[in-house]
């Protein structure tokens, strides 16, 4: 067990900013991973571990570099270069012999870049706030963003928490050109094979290949003792560890987080993994305490707020890692959206089956007698008829978030203030899960599901978490389960394969057995959490910062003081873990918002 780690005496947050405007408008790129490249008009520059499809340019990183492949595939096929480009990366590419300007993020989004364009002006950068600077603007604070995070977390792409800024999403570019206004296009979307050939020795065969292809990569150029693994004690870490020993040729070197809510704690899990596959296995113990000294470096390490809770823990395993002498750490996230892991998809499935009824019983029997006898709601059965009921009327992705989610369980109108709601012309964030939903509705039911959360679950939120957190701590990371061998494997499987009604996850558990302990493959669906709202409850100081936390965003005039108020008396109540998230949600920005541009917002003053 592991003491206490101190914040990370190396942190690089990336720095990646620069302005299309002529030839003396120099580029700033400070960034784990970073690369560039110029010759003859050209300039290319980026960071992340970038790779080609194409042979010859991936021939070329190999020999000279990423930044002077990249210059060959920018200089030979233009905005073209984006079809061969792989791995996860950030790059803006310039010629100014045509004056053309190219930005791009990798297929998940993995690293932010944000752009804007002013009077003829156009700028870029790894944070929201710089791309208004360097346009000459004052930032300004989007209330339609606010309302976005306190709904999703996060501000998800498009957006950005500045006004006049956005945010590149998954697979998406933007090309400059002189005279012109900047034009973003989406250069990838998932493309999910319906083939029914299917064979499962074969296919387990497959996957096992693309799984080592992908951490193969995830661990090319560092050296071997320096390599570490992310290990929750679920399939996908455990998986990745695994394979990372194979290829090593020694032990894997393996990082968990464990705590004294038996709830949240794993341990006995990451421990069998540790065991079975010989690791050598380091545990963490957080405490409330230190998450408390964490805030800070999580609202300085994000451009922009960031409602995960989880990132405390990445980045307390991240850190811990860093001084053990770990230098990239391999995470597992990934495997549930290509896969079919998480826990909704079985919902969504179950909810579907109320399509299949008669519409005529749908109209005139069911419905009717669950909504003509409100004294019977009280009564367990009938409760829970009238709300599977409720929630299968509804469209997809409508339903996804309609019951749960705490922003809707409040009502906007009762957690924004007047000032906000004013300003955000009336603005649902289900517009933009619709927008979503429609761009893969040849998919299929299950692949729907999956390609939305490429972009919610791990573009908006879990990448972001990650790599954020890492690099705060010093470390780089890598996603072996993103890779282009494995995600081209999840495409081609069928969607039966991943998910047979209930059953999350068919052909990954199944492909498993023999290589992880049953015990793993079988546990319950857990997640990289923490146990926040109890740790409120009963540690004063950790509370006093969120009560203050609170009672600031109310005298600010983003939220309304009666709801804080209410939200806090919830939680002591009861259900702390799950009211527990919106306190955390709230604290963050306000947090954040103190160490950002808008340290003096207060609209009630404007």
């Amino acid at each position: 067990m592991s003491n206490s780690p101190s914040v990370a005496s190396r942190p690089v947050i990336p720095q990646f900013a620069g302005r299309f405007a002529n030839d003396l408008a120099p580029w700033r790129l400070v960034a784990p991973g970073a690369f560039e490249a110029e010759s003859d008009g050209l300039k290319v520059a980026g960071f992340g571990n970038l790779r080609f499809a194409d042979p010859m340019f991936e021939r070329i990183r190999r020999e000279a570099g990423r930044g002077k492949a990249l210059l060959a595939a920018w200089e030979r096929d233009g905005e073209g270069c984006v079809d061969t480009l792989r791995g996860d990366f950030a790059i803006a590419c310039r010629d100014t012999r045509r004056a053309l300007g190219l930005i791009a993020v990798d297929r998940f989004g993995t690293h932010s870049l944000f752009w804007g364009e002013h009077e003829g002006r156009f700028a870029f950068a790894s944070r929201p706030a710089d791309v208004s600077a360097l346009l000459g603007r004052s930032a300004e604070l989007d209330p339609i963003a606010l309302h976005a995070y306190l709904y999703f977390h996060v501000v998800p792409a498009p957006m950005s928490i500045c006004t006049g800024v956005r945010r590149l999403d998954g697979g998406e570019l933007v090309v400059v050109t002189a005279g012109r206004s900047a034009m973003s296009r989406r250069y990838w979307s998932p493309v999910f094979e319906r083939g029914s050939d299917f064979e499962f020795a074969r296919e387990r065969s497959r996957f096992f290949s693309a799984l080592r292809t992908g951490v193969a990569e995830g661990i090319e150029g560092i050296d071997p003792s320096r390599i570490g693994c992310f290990l929750s004690g679920g399939t996908d870490s455990s998986t990745i560890a695994g394979i990372a020993g194979e290829l090593l040729g020694h032990k894997s070197r393996t990082f968990s987080i464990v705590f004294d809510e038996p709830k949240y704690d794993e341990r006995s899990y990451s421990r069998l993994a540790a065991s079975h596959f010989g690791t050598e296995h380091v545990e963490h113990m957080l405490t409330a305490r230190e998450a408390e000294l964490t805030l800070s470096v999580i609202s300085r390490g994000y451009e922009q707020p960031f409602g995960n809770a989880s990132a405390v823990p990445a980045y307390a395993c991240a850190a811990v890692a860093r001084e053990h002498g770990i230098e990239r750490m391999v995470a597992g996230d990934g495997g549930d959206e290509l896969y079919g892991g998480n826990s909704r998809y079985a919902t969504a499935w179950l909810l579907s089956l109320y399509e299949y009824l008669p519409a005529a019983a749908r109209a005139r029997v069911i419905e009717p007698a669950l909504a003509g006898r409100p004294e019977g709601l009280g009564i367990w059965p009938v409760r829970k008829a009238r709300g599977y009921v409720d929630q299968a009327r509804l469209p997809m992705p409508d339903r996804l978030h309609a019951r749960y989610n705490l922003l809707n369980r409040f009502g906007p109108g009762n957690v924004l203030s007047d000032e906000v709601l004013a300003l955000q012309r009336g603005f649902a964030p289900v517009a933009l899960e619709r927008e979503v939903w429609a761009r893969c509705a040849d998919a299929g039911a299950v692949n729907r599901l999956l390609a939305f959360d490429f972009k919610f679950t791990l573009g908006d939120n879990d990448l972001p978490k990650v790599t954020r957190m890492c690099h705060a701590a010093g470390v780089e990371v890598a996603f072996p389960m993103l890779s282009d061998a494995v995600v081209g494997h999840s495409l081609g499987l069928p969607a039966w394969q991943k998910l047979r009604g209930t059953t999350l996850r068919y052909f990954f558990r199944r492909s498993l057995r023999g290589y992880l302990p049953d015990r793993i493959i079988d546990k319950p669906k857990h997640g990289f959490g923490m146990p926040f709202g109890e740790w409120v409850l009963r540690d004063r100081r950790l509370a006093a910062v969120a009560d203050d936390a609170l009672a600031s965003l109310a005298n600010r005039g983003l939220v309304r003081a009666s709801f804080c108020a209410d939200l806090v008396s919830r939680m002591s109540q009861g259900h702390a873990g799950y009211f527990g998230t919106m306190v955390w949600v709230l604290m963050m920005l306000e947090l954040w918002l103190r160490e950002s541009v808008f340290a003096d917002l207060n609209w009630k003053r404007a």
